[in-house]
């Protein structure tokens, strides 16, 4: 098969998608952020959940016409209102940015030459984590990002940051529907993997954002809900036929039950963790829980106070 390349419209649009609720304190990071790219045809999409800070007032102050300000009408989890500022987008290409990261000047332009091959439907990028608290940064992903058709990289170990992801619409108009609204914390999985299933993966391999790690966003603190979340998703994926038939789906079933086991060790319940320790296979990982497992109980304590 002869790949297909097509030279990309000149400049077309992006559109940037900004969820926010209560985010003045980071915003105009984030909006100067992206004012610096070096491509400038685009629109932000800035989705209100409703916020009681000044961000609306920080958003309007800025006196440019791509800016494009939504009030939501109620208070909706996030993935409900990424659709709702998806769906009042104009763009070829879609774009994501929370309020509380930020991205680096090319980011933008780096990205839209990956479209030019019409089989990718979708790119990403590395990227920098900064910890405001211990005032350091370093980056995200240590190898090479996979490019190609990448669902079986994706199951295994899934690498795509969100703030990297832009989307061709004509790849999000090919799903069934867009963000399941009905998660908190796997949307972002689910909606990659979906469309790692019918259009190639490419990418930027030097760091293009900056996520900032806060106490508002760690994943320990949505620990319990990332894993009912993660048991309900596989569950519902199983149905799908090239999701069940890839070779590395059993790594995130394998995935599931360690991260399972950790949250009843933190929740100082070694017996259930040392159950579901006899589901994972003989290797690294069993090992690395079982020196989990026996990690005395008052360091424990300390690890989940903090």
């Amino acid at each position: 098969m002869v790949k297909e390349i097509v030279s990309v419209t000149p400049e077309p649009l992006v559109s940037i998608i900004m969820n926010c609720f209560n985010g003045g304190k980071y915003l105009t990071e984030a909006i100067d952020s992206v004012l610096n790219q070096t491509y400038k045809n685009w629109e932000i999409i800035f989705w209100d959940n409703q916020s009681t800070d000044n961000s609306a007032e920080i958003f309007n102050g800025y006196n440019d016409p791509r800016f494009k300000y939504f009030y939501a009408s109620k208070h909706t989890w996030l993935y409900e209102a990424r659709n709702y500022a998806i769906e009042r987008s104009s763009g070829e290409f879609i774009a994501f940015l929370d309020v509380d990261d930020w991205w680096l000047p090319g980011k933008l332009e780096m990205q839209m030459v990956l479209f030019s091959d019409m089989e990718v439907g979708f790119a990403c990028g590395n990227y920098l984590l900064n910890n405001e608290q211990k005032k350091k940064t370093w980056v995200a992903l240590k190898d090479n990002i996979p490019t190609g058709w990448v669902l079986d990289e994706l199951l295994q170990s899934y690498f795509v940051g969100l703030l990297t992801l832009m989307v061709r619409r004509s790849a999000l108009d090919s799903l069934q529907y867009l963000c399941d609204s009905r998660y908190h914390v796997m949307g972002d999985l689910d909606l990659v993997i979906r469309l790692s299933i019918n259009w190639k993966l490419d990418a930027v391999q030097e760091p293009i954002a900056v996520c900032r790690k806060h106490g508002n966003n760690e994943l320990i603190k949505h620990r319990a809900r990332h894993i009912n979340e993660l048991q309900c998703w596989i569950k519902e994926m199983s149905q799908v036929q090239e999701i069940r038939s890839s070779s590395s789906f059993h790594y995130l079933k394998i995935n599931y039950t360690y991260q399972k086991a950790i949250d009843q060790v933190m929740q100082l319940n070694r017996i259930n963790a040392i159950r579901l320790s006899f589901d994972l296979p003989w290797g690294f990982i069993k090992i690395r829980l079982w020196a989990v497992i026996i990690t005395p109980f008052f360091i424990m304590k300390k690890i989940k106070k903090h």
